[in-house]
């Protein structure tokens, strides 16, 4: 299939518009809060963060979700309040911003799904929030979308937003666009940071959320940055029909599914890419495993190990502590047949192998560090992404709230 890249994000695809204005959310200053609006009732489906210790809006936008039968017509996320750990005052500040929200859109409060990201503990600024909404100017750009994707980002040092666009056998062009945040408290289970997707395929719920799973299991489920899953982790994908026709039949919904996991798999890379205090991006590739999802999980124990991140940290050639994180994984493997290269530098094959340090010390000085594993074991291959840990690190995090 043909996929081709085009400019934009939230609104690259029909039907969608969007709108950034300044709550007042932020201390700093500076637009802090976003609407996004389909023209016309959209499929909707969401995987949402399994920290036992969930933040308000996720426990709205699932209330909404499943009131709706899997359907909404926008969404509202704010950037610099968390809203977790406010028990059932935090639930009415969501539903109250949500109530603003929908009578923008003209529609029921339960067709708007909140989402929130920033300092846990703190109450929403409501007063703000509700008076920020109805001033909203909804628009449909390539500058507006980058403008939404830059309002909700925390410690992000750069927006994130990805489109694409293909064709179906029948004519009909179908987008995919979506924007993420997130750099810190990445290590996401069955959810991701907060990524919004939206596309203009005709799709019900069902095989959207089916579609949803699958792939953020291998895309965003594959990011890690420090360990930590966050209180609001959340993806929402949109299916408005825009585009036109009858639902998808199989080959469509095939070919929407691959679009979808090439814009889940940019973002994921960019967030991985813009972890906090990150000098690389860091990209462990498994093969040869019994399983993909054996693959996913050893490719994950490398890129989150905090000795390996170091290692790549300090250009350290240190290919112990990669065949170590791989052991410790929880995966059945043979260290006696495993096979570990930094970039093409072969250093590991059933055994240590004599290799060029200096070459491998300068690929570990590259801003993306490929590091691959085989375990000649089956067919099974998956993918993690990960950053290296600096001081840098270590100092946003120690003055977070400061």
């Amino acid at each position: 299939m043909t996929v081709d890249r085009v400019p934009g994000g939230v609104t690259a695809a029909d039907g969608y518009r969007v709108g950034i204005g300044t709550a007042g959310i932020r201390d700093s200053g500076g637009p802090d809060l976003v609407l996004l609006v389909s023209d016309q009732p959209a499929s909707a489906a969401a995987t949402f963060t399994t920290n036992r210790m969930r933040a308000a809006p996720v426990l709205v936008a699932e209330e909404h979700l499943a009131t709706s039968e899997g359907h909404a017509r926008g969404f509202v996320v704010n950037a610099g309040c968390a809203n977790a750990g406010t028990g059932a005052a935090g639930i009415d500040d969501a539903r109250s911003v949500v109530e603003a929200a929908a009578k923008v859109v003209d529609c029921a409060p339960h067709e708007v799904v909140p989402f929130s990201t920033g300092l846990i503990g703190s109450r929403l600024p409501v007063a703000g929030m509700r008076a920020t909404l109805p001033a909203l100017r909804l628009e449909r750009s390539t500058d507006a979308d980058e403008r939404a994707a830059r309002a909700i980002m925390t410690t992000d040092t750069r927006p994130k937003e990805h489109a694409v666009r293909f064709t179906l056998d029948d004519g009909r062009r179908i987008t995919v666009g979506g924007m993420a945040k997130g750099s810190g408290m990445i290590h996401p289970q069955m959810a991701t940071m907060l990524a919004f997707l939206t596309t203009d395929a005709p799709l019900g719920p069902g095989p959207l959320l089916a579609m949803l799973r699958e792939t953020v299991d291998r895309t965003f489920n594959q990011v890690t940055v420090d360990g930590d899953t966050s209180t609001n982790d959340a993806v929402l994908l949109l299916a408005n029909g825009a585009a036109g026709g009858p639902s998808l039949n199989a080959v469509g919904e095939g070919r929407l599914r691959e679009a979808i996991g090439e814009v889940c798999r940019a973002l994921a890379i960019q967030v991985a890419a813009d972890g906090e205090g990150a000098r690389h991006l860091i990209e462990v590739t498994v093969t040869g495993a019994a399983t993909d999802r054996d693959a996913r999980q050893v490719a994950r124990t490398v890129a989150s190990s905090s000795l390996v991140k170091t290692a790549v940290h300090g250009a350290d050639p240190n290919w112990g502590r990669i065949a170590a994180a791989a052991g410790r994984s929880g995966v059945d493997l043979d260290a006696d047949r495993m096979r570990i290269c930094i970039g093409d530098v072969a250093v590991y094959d059933g055994g240590p192998l004599p290799f060029d340090e200096s070459h491998a010390e300068r690929i570990l000085r590259d801003p993306r560090v490929p590091l691959t594993i085989d375990l000649v074991a089956g067919e099974g291959s998956g993918v993690a992404w990960g950053c290296d840990l600096s001081a840098e690190y270590v100092a946003i995090n120690s003055e977070y709230t400061t």
